[in-house]
């Protein structure tokens, strides 16, 4: 008798709580780490309807801006980790801890997928008197703190990318800070700022459209989404060292989440990348398709993490060294 009782409260409770093998039992909130319109905004919207379809869920979207992107990923890691809560993010958090911009980094995350990496591009306003990346130099040498550079704050692409060229020949200009590439480069089409560091795929339909042009791709080969445009490399072979390098965009749960959620959340976006209309986005956006999860992605997380740290670190940015941190030097 007593096993009995035992046996059904067990029952009871079992039949109180949902179960992991029915997850998703509700919806998921999907957080965005940067605003409406940026590559990650882009790409996390472009790929989830899909996974949604093999999840058998609903994954409700929300662009959370601020502290480059530290709030996003902090709401995250103050929630459950149940994987009802998941992060869109980018690259910026594996600089904070040298930029001081928090404690935490995607070590206190599980990457689910790291869908693609973009290619930096240096773009310019239409009417900006300067048409190349030796040209905009001299200009900005002739005219010091004249020009306009668009920036997303320290970590972010802008400032890696700015980080290279102050490096390299250093810029005397102004630095105006928005919440993401997206209202940027909105900015840059009305004429608010001169210059921008930016993804090539937030970037390239305003291009084709004429709303902005290219000054420079920052890789080592031409795009063949732009073939036309200039490689930073062949006007300035100076910048060859840091190259190539590139933000990324990725799925990431909190750590503690349960291996069958993961191991779900894993499948669904992995069958989500192969989508043909999701493929096709990145390739008209020039991004290139990684889809890593597990030991892959750790391992880029970390090559990435030393690379880029110590480019900052050295280029005179970082508020701390990545060796306080235990980042080893590349």
């Amino acid at each position: 008798m007593k096993h009995t009782l035992i046996g059904a409260a067990f029952a009871l409770a079992l039949g109180a709580m949902p179960a992991l093998a029915d997850y998703p039992a509700k919806e998921i909130q999907g957080i965005i780490q940067w605003g409406a319109g940026g590559s990650t905004d882009t790409v996390a919207r472009a790929v989830t309807p899909h996974a949604e379809k093999v999840l058998g869920g609903t994954i409700v979207m929300q662009n959370l801006t601020g502290g480059v992107g530290a709030i996003a990923l902090n709401k995250v890691a103050e929630d459950p980790a149940d994987g009802y809560t998941i992060l869109f993010g980018a690259e910026n958090p594996l600089l904070y801890k040298v930029m001081k911009l928090g404690d935490k980094d995607y070590s206190d995350f599980i990457p689910i997928n790291l869908l693609a990496r973009g290619t930096p591009i240096l773009v310019a306003r239409p009417d900006a008197p300067f048409d190349t990346f030796p040209e905009m130099i001299a200009y900005i040498n002739a005219n010091p703190k004249a020009v306009k550079f668009g920036s997303t704050g320290p970590g972010g692409l802008p400032s890696v990318v700015t980080a290279m060229i102050n490096a390299k020949t250093p810029v005397d200009v102004t630095y105006v800070p928005y919440d993401g590439d997206g209202p940027a480069l909105t900015a840059l089409q009305g004429g608010a700022i001169d210059v921008m560091p930016a993804v090539l795929g937030a970037a390239i339909e305003a291009i084709k459209g004429g709303k902005m042009k290219p000054i420079a791709l920052f890789d080592v080969n031409p795009s063949p989404a732009l073939p036309d445009v200039p490689t930073i490399t062949s006007t300035n072979p100076e910048f060859a060292g840091y190259l190539p390098w590139g933000p990324f965009f990725g799925v990431f749960v909190k750590k503690g989440t349960p291996d069958d959620v993961v191991a779900k959340l894993v499948a669904a976006y992995a069958e989500a990348t192969k989508h043909p209309d999701f493929v096709a986005l990145i390739d008209a956006r020039g991004f290139t398709m990684m889809s890593l999860s597990g030991a892959e992605a750790e391992s880029f997380l970390a090559d990435w993490q030393s690379t880029t740290s110590w480019l900052v670190h050295e280029a005179g940015l970082a508020k701390a060294s990545p060796a306080d941190f235990g980042i080893p030097k590349p």
